[in-house]
């Protein structure tokens, strides 16, 4: 199609699988470019092939390696704009800074926004991530974002799995209206856990279940997991109360290598995710199930290049994006 000559996808360090599918998706090429990172910690970012006059996106999340791949992003956006490129688009599948979004203690700052206005200033002109930590972080943006969601791939996923009888679980309080949105596309009841948290040292303590849980299957749903925490302290909460098989599903996978360990060792009989994170450790993990949503962003492209609506992919993904989610 003729659209196609006019739109460049490029990948940053981290990613390039990523970018991969969704260029498969769009049977398109993906950017030659390359990044130096000298042995001081300096980033050369290069593009080794023209971008004049070209619609260009660039795949970056902000997870493993935070303060790189945000810097990363500056440069790209940089290098973009002075290569006379007509546009050009920050794909961020996670955007990890979502998690300062507030000032909720004397002192801090709110990192989100800060680096909203980096992005910003280094030359994007939109924006599409998913998932959010809040949603409200779209508003530290003055340009526009386009906030995708994973629930609507996900959910199909689990219709796959053919459950019965189980329930949708909300690990805290400030992801139930996430939980029963994703409890509701599955027509299922939801479950609260009322959980506490006195430090920054990921190690929640859940003080009360609410809903019943006995004889029934249950599904943890929440937009990531780090050290594994919640999900297990969840998981042996609900086992308790007598729940059968125990489910944990997450938008982002950027749980490390002794928190996948601590999740096998748990009451968690199996764990999905996307790959908006390049992690190794989930991605070849046989423990893990793997949802694809690079087609999701790969269709948002396509409508922002052709200036078709994108809003439609935010309450039900196309039957032929489903097609393409679920990895081997």
């Amino acid at each position: 199609m003729a659209w196609r000559k006019d739109i460049s996808i490029f990948a940053g360090s981290t990613g390039g699988a990523f970018a991969q599918r969704m260029c498969e998706y769009l049977n398109v090429d993906l950017g030659k470019s390359e990044v130096i990172r000298f042995s001081e910690g300096n980033t050369f970012v290069r593009v080794l092939e023209t971008v004049r006059a070209k619609d260009v996106y660039l795949v970056q999340p902000i997870g493993l390696d935070s303060n790189n791949e945000f810097t990363e992003i500056l440069f790209w956006m940089d290098a973009f704009k002075r290569a006379s490129a007509n546009s050009v688009t920050a794909i961020i599948p996670y955007y990890g800074y979502a998690k300062g979004d507030k000032k909720d203690e004397p002192r801090v700052s709110i990192r989100g926004r800060v680096c909203a206005e980096c992005i910003e200033l280094a030359g994007a002109d939109r924006i599409v991530t998913m998932d959010l930590h809040s949603p409200q972080v779209q508003g530290f943006f003055k340009k526009p974002v386009d906030h995708l969601f994973g629930a609507p791939i996900l959910t199909q996923y689990v219709r796959m799995l053919g459950l019965d009888d189980y329930v949708v679980v909300a690990p805290d309080a400030g992801f139930t209206k996430e939980a029963r949105s994703f409890a509701g596309r599955l027509g299922v009841p939801t479950v609260l856990c009322d959980k506490q948290r006195t430090g920054h040292d990921e190690s929640p303590e859940i003080l009360e279940v609410i809903g019943d849980v006995s004889g029934k299957n249950c599904l943890i749903v929440d937009d990531f997991s780090i050290s594994g925490g919640t999900l297990c302290e969840v998981a042996y909460q609900l086992k308790d109360r007598g729940a059968k098989q125990i489910l944990a599903c997450t938008s982002h996978s950027l749980v490390n290598e002794k928190g996948l360990n601590r999740i096998m060792e748990s009451p968690i009989d199996t764990y999905i995710t996307t790959d908006t994170v390049n992690n190794d450790i989930v991605l070849n993990s046989d423990f893990t199930q793997v949802v694809s949503v690079a087609p999701l962003f790969a269709e948002t492209v396509r409508r922002i290049h052709v200036r078709e609506s994108v809003s439609v992919l935010f309450d039900e993904a196309p039957t032929y994006v489903l097609e393409k989610t679920i990895r081997d």
